[in-house]
């Protein structure tokens, strides 16, 4: 096993517009890459259907944030149904585990019946968050992670979101192409000292819904997320 790729060396790499990734699962080797054409998704740009936001306020899953970051990882790694491999392997994993042991890297979970169902991970500096993974294996289950992920990313002060490559399922969902040399300028404008704190986030939005729970005027999470993801769509 080839050693991971340290904490430092990562973010210097995101600041400079660069991910890692594998050519399989099983392999040791990784390469860097900056595609020509980028995918974010803008704050307050999310896409929340009606659909999806009716699932939300149901609160259908429970939402945590780093409960189980191994295993979000892991569920991002697993083989897909398509038969197709995925870029995440061993060695990548163990990297970002241990950027999440020193506060950069963070898992937005479902949680159904006791089991993690559906999450979204990634890295977070300055004021950026770049989505890296999603699974799910309940209906709506990744949607409704980056859903609550964006909301509580635009709590916490987030300038940039990236989610890497142009796909017609995150178009659906708000993301936008760009060309590299904006994102550059996009990542340049968004760095600074403040450090995103998602758990932080997570805790204000449980707070305020308990502080709004009463008999004249009954809230919760769900049902806050689902009408800020609806004012702001």
């Amino acid at each position: 096993m080839l050693p991971i790729v340290p904490p430092p060396i990562l973010l210097s790499a995101y600041r400079q517009g660069l991910f890692p990734m594998a050519e399989a699962r099983s392999d040791q080797d990784i390469f860097w890459v900056e595609p020509r054409e980028r995918a974010i998704i803008p704050i307050g740009g999310f896409h929340c259907s009606r659909s999806l936001a009716r699932t939300i306020r149901r609160e259908v899953f429970t939402i945590r944030v780093d409960s189980d970051f191994a295993g979000t990882v892991l569920q991002c790694a697993a083989p897909r149904a398509t038969g197709e491999d995925t870029w995440i392997s061993g060695r990548i994993a163990a990297s970002y585990q241990r950027l999440h042991e020193v506060g950069h890297a963070h898992s937005i979970e479902c949680w159904q019946d006791g089991e993690l169902v559906g999450g979204v991970y990634g890295v977070a500096f300055d004021r950026v968050f770049c989505g890296e993974s999603m699974f799910s294996r309940r209906r709506d289950a990744s949607k409704v992670a980056l859903a609550w992920l964006l909301a509580l990313l635009e709590r916490a002060g987030c300038a940039l979101f990236d989610c890497q490559f142009m796909t017609g399922h995150l178009a659906s969902l708000g993301a936008i192409p760009i060309p590299q040399s904006e994102y550059l300028e996009r990542l340049g404008a968004a760095r600074g000292d403040q450090r995103i704190s998602l758990p932080q986030a997570l805790a204000e939005v449980e707070a305020e819904a308990a502080a709004q729970s009463s008999p004249a005027l009954s809230s919760s999470p769900g049902k806050l997320i689902a009408h800020f993801l609806i004012q702001t769509s």
